[in-house]
């Protein structure tokens, strides 16, 4: 695939040729990476140097020189949201690039601090730390270990899925609420002063009681209003210029001419010098069990984030993405981070399209940028002595709204009222219980959901509609026709424990009412093509249900059974229950056997019309199944 580099380097570029696939993961015949030989395939790094062109490393050099801009701003300013010294950010960029380029099967990702973990951070650190930073840095970094342990051990037992179970009502919810979070707590520091309060609400309340009570410090709220402005105008205007970078710079020169000092405004001052050197953080083992809870949500929020980041770059280059070597390498990078005074990351959401966007090719882009932060970290520390607390506190701010779902959320709230019901409850639950809190109940929510629509799933009887092939939904086609004695069920679901009573009990409902209504049924049949699974509880049912069935006088019988799903139940001895001639390929095979042995009157309209016989059995497309064209059921899933 040929690309055109968004940063004019080097013109029209080439997707390098990768074992993983490009991007994002795994070759598109090789999703699981099982092709790659021996080691290579947890050190993608290997493959992509193999294949490396000379012409790519200006790509990689001015995208790793862009990056940096975005880097020493955002790092320093989300340390600082976490309740960390700022020089602990960039610690948490630079050893999380340089080891993410090694064991990262992303081309493009970068890791780093992001805005989404830093509440969760500070709510899991702070109680702990007592205001004493060396603590709070102690306790980062251990919580980063246990972040990365947890990552490790679940990509391992291949619980990448785990992802998935994060729906998107729930996670545009927590956004929310973590964004709100934020935001009230970034802004007291814009405005110049502090507050001591936990909460989203308590935190309002005494940031309001600061404004009327005259604590705003008016240099402050210049330099973030000017700061947030910046940014925000030069990100919708251009990618080439980093508004960040132009809003750190600009507040640094505005503080030097206006000969500002610690005594006018709150500073970053000087940064410690040098780089740490690798070492388990201290700390004592109630601290451990205490954060263990808030490790485990920052985990998956983390995971969950990445994975879709990582997701969205695989797609533009026809890459996939192994989501457990993914959780590996998310894992790794976190616990590295905190053997060198790190904190939590996650992929970047804000940086990874900027590094794209500068013409990225390979995880080389971290490398350099990794090296330039390290030398500015060395060399360079004191650049940073006269940048404003508030501008920092602007960066997180303009960070936050990025998190903002409005749009996502109102189109919830248009297309189905029942999601947007539960992305309201995630919010509220950040909102009013903190974000571990809420971030742990709107999973619970997620894994609730879940579990609500598979123990309930949709069901209907089908009809046949003149003029539509195939047999259709009932509730959504009243004039449709039945068959005479027949009830066909479908079952939109894999039948398991959590709604294996609710199968019996429906079928049965729909059995009694038909009865009530004079229409007699003699003969269920359950079209069986969205039932893709069934376990032992299901199968202890079906067996029920056939005997409540006989008990009325009705028959169980099946269409369009997988074939794996007819030999478990072929194993259990519920197709010898049923009787082999009660299954049918199709649907329409099914009718047209009980209106035969039955002898109920029955004309079908393409009977009628001369267009195919009987049911569909044996119309144009009789290999496919029912009703001639349409295989399965029908249209109206």
């Amino acid at each position: 695939m040929t690309t055109p580099s968004a940063s004019g380097a080097s013109g029209a570029t080439t997707d390098p040729p990768s074992a993983n696939g490009g991007n994002g993961g795994n070759d598109a015949n090789d999703p699981n990476g099982h092709g790659r030989a021996g080691w290579t395939r947890f050190v993608p790094i290997v493959d992509q140097l193999r294949g490396y062109e000379r012409r790519w490393l200006l790509n990689d050099a001015v995208a790793g020189v862009v990056l940096v801009s975005l880097l020493v701003p955002a790092g320093m300013a989300y340390a600082q949201a976490s309740g960390l010294p700022a020089v602990t950010g960039l610690y948490a960029t630079i050893v999380p690039l340089l080891v993410y380029a090694l064991v990262g099967p992303s081309r493009v990702l970068v890791m780093g601090p992001d805005s989404a973990l830093a509440p969760l951070i500070l709510a899991a650190i702070v109680p702990l730390a007592a205001d004493d930073p060396a603590e709070a840095i102690a306790l980062a970094g251990t919580l980063s270990i246990i972040v990365g342990l947890v990552g490790v051990l679940a990509g391992l037992a291949r619980f990448g899925f785990l992802a998935e179970l994060l729906s998107t009502p729930v996670r545009y919810g927590y956004l929310n609420g973590i964004a709100l979070a934020i935001v009230v707590a970034q802004l007291p520091k814009a405005f110049g002063f502090s507050v001591d309060a936990d909460g989203i609400v308590d935190s309002a309340r005494a940031f309001v009681d600061g404004v009327v009570d005259g604590a705003t410090n008016g240099w402050a709220l210049g330099m973030a209003a000017g700061s947030l402005a910046v940014i925000l105008v030069l990100g919708r205007i251009t990618r080439l210029i980093p508004g960040v970078l132009v809003a750190v710079v600009g507040s640094i020169v505005v503080t030097l001419a206006a000969g500002l000092t610690t005594d006018d405004l709150a500073l970053v001052g000087d940064l410690p010098a040098g780089f740490p050197t690798p070492s388990l953080p201290s700390t004592d083992w109630d601290d451990i069990s205490a954060m263990f809870a808030a490790a485990l949500g920052i985990s998956f929020v983390a995971f969950a984030d990445t994975s879709v980041l990582a997701r969205v770059f695989a797609l533009k280059r026809g890459a996939k993405v192994d989501s457990n070597q993914e959780l590996v390498a998310l894992g790794l990078v976190n616990v590295t981070s905190g053997f060198f005074q790190g904190f939590p990351v996650s992929g970047s959401s804000s940086r990874t399209p900027v590094a794209e966007a500068a013409g990225a090719r390979t995880q080389l882009t971290g490398v350099i940028a990794a090296l330039v932060l390290t030398a500015l970290v060395v060399f360079g520390a004191g650049a940073f002595r006269n940048l404003p607390q508030a501008t920092l506190a602007a960066v997180v701010i303009a960070a936050a709204l990025r998190l903002f779902e409005i749009g996502g959320t109102l189109r919830l709230a248009r297309l189905r009222r029942s999601e947007f019901l539960l992305s309201t409850a995630a919010f509220v639950a950040v909102a009013l219980f903190g974000a571990i809190t809420g971030v742990g109940i709107a999973i619970a929510l997620s894994v609730l959901n879940f579990l609500r629509k598979a123990w309930m799933p949709h069901t209907t009887e089908l009809v046949r509609v003149d003029g539509l092939k195939g047999y259709h939904d009932g509730d959504r086609h009243p004039e449709g026709r039945r068959v005479p004695g027949l009830l066909l069920y479908r079952f939109d679901a894999p039948l398991f424990f959590a709604n294996a009573r609710f199968f019996v009990e429906d079928v049965l409902q729909r059995v009694d009412a038909a009865q009530t209504a004079g229409r007699p049924v003699q003969v269920v049949v359950v079209t069986a093509e969205p039932i893709t699974d069934v376990d032992v509880t299901a199968i202890d049912a079906l067996e029920e249900l056939v005997r409540d069935l006989a008990a009325r006088d009705v028959t169980l019988r099946f269409a369009e059974l997988k074939g794996h799903v007819r030999e478990r139940l072929e194993a259990a001895g519920v197709i010898e229950l049923i009787g082999r001639e009660h299954l049918a390929r199709t649907t329409g095979q099914a009718v047209r056997t009980w209106v035969d042995e039955s002898g109920v009157e029955w004309v079908d309209w393409e009977d009628r019309n001369g267009t195919n016989g009987t049911n569909g059995t044996n119309g144009t497309n009789g290999t496919n199944g029912t009703n001639g064209t349409n295989g399965t059921d029908g249209t109206d899933r």
